[in-house]
């Protein structure tokens, strides 16, 4: 599990996107006497060639970002990559921010101003909650059965019943975008993501995730039910709806 000390080593890299060179700098000197080396960016722009070379294990997002959106920034963010993301936000009196920014997939949220000892504390909150998950994720993989709604997955068969017990027919496209979906539920999943998550085709177009998607969600029966199992995210993806357990 990633580990904190001062004056230590530094396990943890952050990326900030702020435009406020003060308190960048204030957040860089004292998050690093932790153990969090902090890079930085204050436009949008500068972001994805830092995704790429850094890496990062978490980011912190202003919202006001100049004359940009932050919000924005984050609905890219967060179709591309499942990197936890701690927004910031000035507007103390205005929940409609935060609200929409955890609804995009943000993590966690902190208002300013703010003590750098609260923000140390929600970013280790924050990782122990991704290694939490990512502990999960493992169990779910190396399970047998996934279950959802009362669906089960035969992970070692490829068996996939429905809530009658009967089983579904699954073609080797369609098992490979519902099992990307069971790994990641109830988060936004790009097309970009789920087409390189399936890898059925090779020179399948972003847009065909729509015809799959369209027919896994008949055999899941969200029409005939009247819920979406699989939900369209404008802007995004899609989402998988429902809880998932391994057995």
């Amino acid at each position: 599990m990633t580990s904190f000390g001062p004056e230590g080593r530094s396990d943890v890299t952050c990326l900030l996107v702020d435009d406020d060179h003060d308190l960048r700098n204030l957040m860089t000197n004292y998050l690093g006497e932790y153990g969090v080396r902090v890079v930085c960016a204050s436009r949008p722009r500068e972001v994805a060639p830092l995704l790429v070379r850094i890496q990062p294990d978490l980011i912190l997002l202003d919202l006001q970002l100049g004359q940009e959106c932050g919000l924005d920034l984050l609905r890219e963010l967060r179709a591309l990559s499942s990197i936890p993301i701690i927004i910031i936000t000035g507007r103390l009196r205005d929940e409609a921010d935060r609200v929409v920014g955890l609804e995009l997939g943000a993590d966690d949220y902190i208002n300013k101003p703010f003590s750098l000892r609260e923000l140390l504390a929600r970013i280790r909150a924050v990782l122990r909650g991704r290694e939490a998950g990512l502990t999960k994720r493992r169990s779910r993989n190396e399970a047998g059965h996934l279950c959802f709604g009362g669906w089960r997955l035969e992970r070692r068969t490829r068996r996939l019943t429905n809530p009658r017990g009967d089983p579904v027919a699954l073609t080797k496209g369609e098992y490979a975008l519902l099992r990307a979906f069971l790994e990641a539920p109830q988060r936004p999943l790009s097309r970009e993501y789920l087409l390189q998550a399936t890898r059925v085709h090779d020179h399948a177009f972003v847009r065909s995730i729509d015809m799959q998607v369209m027919r896994l969600r008949r055999k899941l029966g969200d029409a005939e039910h009247g819920r979406s199992i699989i939900r369209a995210e404008r802007g995004v993806g899609y989402v998988f709806t429902l809880s998932v357990e391994a057995s």
